[in-house]
């Protein structure tokens, strides 16, 4: 039997990526004279990727450019901020320590994101954190991105777990909406990036730090007295 799973989310969940990502963004709005987005109004744009997060941002600047001009701003975007990535992001307390604890009791630990699969590697590259997972799985990664829960399902098998022995960890409407959807339990973080407030969210448990997350992962994943 394989070891039970547990799959996080990245941004806002496992790292405090909004410093960098936001940073990228009022830059390039900057270069294209758009005003630059307040920081607690970005911060709660962060989850679907940097196309939708350049997107609202234009909505809240009230700037409507066609389609090859948001393409410009991407690739602008994405060459700047790969660069640098993890200039102030950082895990957040406790983050490390946990994962650390989570792989020595025999789970087997992923990454489910909707940020690209390559500066998702990078990121926990220069984070060294990569280690910790069996998969790091972006939008790019299979042909569809959460909340469809197709992307959560082979995250889980491209890690070599088992569905039904698995939990997510994620920090927004789209990490629970894709852990229902796949009939996964969802331990939701209320320090994450989301306009709605995670507990209204209703996840199966809530967590403020890390250091409670290993206990609530052993009352939601099944068959963990198997756990060594």
């Amino acid at each position: 039997m394989s070891n039970p799973i547990i799959v996080f989310d990245l941004d806002g969940t496992l790292v405090d990526t909004a410093p960098d990502l936001i940073a990228t963004l009022n830059l390039v709005l900057t270069l294209e004279n758009i005003p630059p987005v307040p920081f607690e109004k970005a911060r709660a744009m962060i989850g679907g990727g940097v196309r939708p997060l350049i997107e609202e941002a234009l909505i809240e600047q009230q700037r409507h450019l066609g389609e090859a001009a948001v393409d410009a701003l991407f690739e602008q975007y994405v060459r700047h901020y790969q660069e640098h990535i993890a200039d102030h992001s950082r895990p957040y307390p406790g983050c490390e320590d946990v994962l650390e604890v989570l792989g020595a009791q025999g789970f087997t630990l992923a990454v489910c994101t909707n940020k690209y699969e390559s500066l998702s590697v990078r990121l926990l590259d220069a984070l060294d954190m990569k280690a910790h997972f069996a998969a790091i799985c972006g939008q790019d990664t299979f042909p569809m991105k959460k909340p469809d829960p197709e992307m959560l399902i082979r995250t889980i098998q491209h890690a070599g777990g088992d569905i039904s022995r698995a939990v997510m960890v994620g920090d927004s409407d789209t990490d629970v909406r894709t852990a229902r959807a796949a009939g996964i339990p969802i331990i939701g973080v209320d320090f994450g990036y989301t306009d709605i407030p995670m507990a209204k969210l209703s996840p199966d448990r809530l967590v403020s730090h890390f250091e409670q997350l290993p206990a609530l992962v052993m009352e939601l994943v099944p068959a963990t007295s198997s756990v060594n």
